[in-house]
């Protein structure tokens, strides 16, 4: 057969460790920087918002009791599938942001090593945000860093990998399970990634990627009594209107950043501290 047709893909969201179409049947097209037609993308419902933050309170816990070490190689291992598709994710980002070939490659390879320095946290973040603590009695007293528990991130819309990489690894690195909204109208740098994630050995429901309509989705995520903190560092001028919806929940926010942040400050967003006390025998 001599003219062909191409199979053209769909992306699909990411949810539970599955590429699911959105349970509306809704889907959005997605042009590149010069506004030509790049892609059909699944366009998420507030139900499949709902279902992933339950995917992600389900994978959570299991997550977190695996060794740190453990969680290091499942990240390392999402870096070596980024890796092995270094030039289809340059691709995509450098149609989606309009830069040049050359520039998208270090953009992907530049997210691709973080990957790498998040995955080489795991077993650290005990010892830089947790110690033994001196106290007046037979006691010993130990501060421990543990997981928030369900982050809802939104995504930065302008930087499609580099961004996305920094908003949904830091609270995976540090034991949360993530429900992210991708970028909006640069989404399938972030698709990617959740697709490689299936072959990284990561759980189904730690990381849940979605695409679509902000302004329907990131109210229902905010306002959601089962996600315990939120990512608004993408979510532009809205922060502020979202910020008072995750008040509601009492979750954690994170802001954002002002000048000279320290790079830490997203590992250190959503941890909490546990205080350990123990006798000391005689």
């Amino acid at each position: 057969m001599s003219d062909r047709i191409d199979v053209r893909k769909t992306y699909k969201l990411v949810i539970k460790g599955a590429f699911v179409r959105s349970e509306s049947g809704r889907s959005y097209e997605v042009t590149d920087a010069t506004g030509a037609f790049w892609a059909n993308v699944a366009q998420a419902s507030r139900k499949d918002l709902r279902e992933a933050v339950v995917a992600a309170r389900a994978a959570q816990s299991p997550w977190w009791a695996a060794s740190a070490y453990n969680r290091g190689q499942v990240i390392y291992r999402l870096a070596e599938m980024a890796e092995a598709r270094r030039g289809e994710l340059a691709e995509h980002v450098a149609a989606a942001e309009g830069v040049p070939t050359a520039k998208a490659a270090a953009s992907v390879a530049r997210g691709i090593d973080r990957i790498v320095w998040y995955a080489g946290w795991t077993d650290k973040v005990a010892q830089v945000f947790g110690g033994a603590n001196p106290v007046a009695g037979p006691f010993f007293n130990f501060s421990l860093p543990v997981p928030s528990g369900v982050v809802g991130v939104i995504a930065p819309e302008d930087s499609s990998f580099e961004g996305f990489v920094d908003a949904v690894l830091a609270p995976i690195a540090t034991g949360n399970a993530v429900v992210a909204l991708a970028s909006a109208t640069r989404p399938t740098p972030a698709l990617l990634l959740g697709e490689m994630s299936a072959t990284s050995d990561l759980p189904g429901g730690v990381m849940n990627v979605l695409s679509g309509d902000r302004d329907e989705l990131a109210p229902v995520l905010c306002a959601h009594e089962d996600v315990d903190g939120v990512d608004l560092e993408g979510a532009g001028d809205a922060v502020g209107a979202l910020a008072e919806l995750a008040a509601g929940s009492i979750k954690r926010v994170l802001r954002p950043p002002t000048t000279g942040a320290s790079e830490l400050r997203k590992l250190r967003a959503f941890i909490e501290t546990s205080t350990v006390w123990h006798t000391i025998g005689q």
